[in-house]
């Protein structure tokens, strides 16, 4: 039966526990007005994780309860458009660890906060694309790498607010780029590495698409300044309407300290809210180990070492090499 059946329906049906105060609370399921389907675990009346009454006093009290009332995991069916959502719940919002499946067949699996993909994960597009890597706000933020599945090429790199700004490498089929990107494009000193043990050096310039005109980094600043004479500071994007052409060098032999920088975590600063009402807890995420292990038989260390050295560093953060 809908609560409120009579009035305008503002809750829907719920079917499960409540506290003394009506509220719902522990295992249950409801449909909301709007046709959503949850099934899983209520705190105080909203959506939650594990939760804990108030009158488990004790430790031993509280896992009891939690073996009873507490499920790590809820469902929520978005009937309109057809997304689902499994995981963990916090005061109505996604948070935790949970998998979300899109209308368009793409899915995002890993840690989101506060309704966010906030922490570690992983976004599957319909088209084979992936992305495996930090998160943060909702937004590609940190290490990352991007696979695209019709050409079998893999980037490496920083994302920065959900654009890549940085450090990374590109990964063909056979061989290599190692160099630096300005809001999703190659600028500067880089380098390709090829099969033969051999490199050739050179730079990535932006180049006027309207008059072709290639521009290096003095000239576009000097370009841009005439441009945008203001009082105002104003945030300029080089990028816009340039394209990037790549000028060799020379060719030498591999040498591994002629390679550009690698790559490196970003700094992130976030509060985590405080819990008042509700206590959760929440393991750390658990990936799949990939299948080529970090470190190869000639001693050559795998793209994915990184994700490995996540990992070590999720079960011992102390430890450091």
């Amino acid at each position: 039966m809908a609560e409120g059946e009579g009035e305008d329906d503002t809750i829907g049906v719920y079917v499960g526990g409540r506290n003394p105060a009506g509220e719902r609370h522990g295992q249950g399921w409801a449909v909301l007005p709007n046709g959503d389907f949850y099934q899983g675990c209520y705190c105080r009346g909203m959506r939650n994780g594990k939760c804990r009454s108030h009158s488990a006093a004790t430790a031993q009290e509280y896992h009891d309860e939690a073996a009873v009332t507490g499920l790590r995991r809820g469902l929520y069916v978005f009937m309109k458009s057809g997304a689902r959502y499994e995981g963990e719940w916090r005061r109505h919002m996604k948070y935790g660890v949970g998998k979300m499946i899109y209308p368009d067949g793409s899915r995002y699996e890993g840690d989101w906060r506060n309704d966010l993909k906030h922490g570690f994960g992983g976004y599957y597009y319909p088209n084979g694309d992936v992305y495996e890597g930090a998160w943060f706000k909702g937004k590609r933020h940190g290490l990352g790498t991007y696979f695209y599945a019709e050409t079998c090429v893999k980037f490496m790199g920083t994302w920065i607010e959900g654009v890549i700004q940085g450090p990374g490498q590109i990964i063909y089929p056979k061989h290599r780029y190692y160099g630096s990107w300005t809001r999703n494009v190659p600028k500067g000193r880089g380098c390709f590495v090829f099969e033969a043990n051999c490199m050739q050096h050179g730079f990535y310039l932006l180049v006027n698409e309207k008059s072709e005109k290639e521009l290096g980094e003095g000239e576009e600043e000097e370009k841009e300044e005439e441009k945008y004479n203001f009082e105002e500071e104003v945030e300029l994007d080089e990028t816009l309407g340039k394209t990037p052409m790549w000028r060799a060098r020379n060719v030498t032999a591999f040498v591994a300290e002629l390679l550009p920088p690698e790559p490196v975590p970003v700094p992130v600063h976030d509060s985590i809210p405080s819990l008042s009402e509700c206590t959760m807890d929440f393991d750390l995420m658990q990936f799949e180990e990939p299948s080529v292990k970090g470190v190869g038989e000639e001693g050559q260390i795998d793209d994915d070492d990184w994700l490995l050295q996540r990992q070590q560093f999720l079960e011992d953060p102390t430890k450091t090499d």
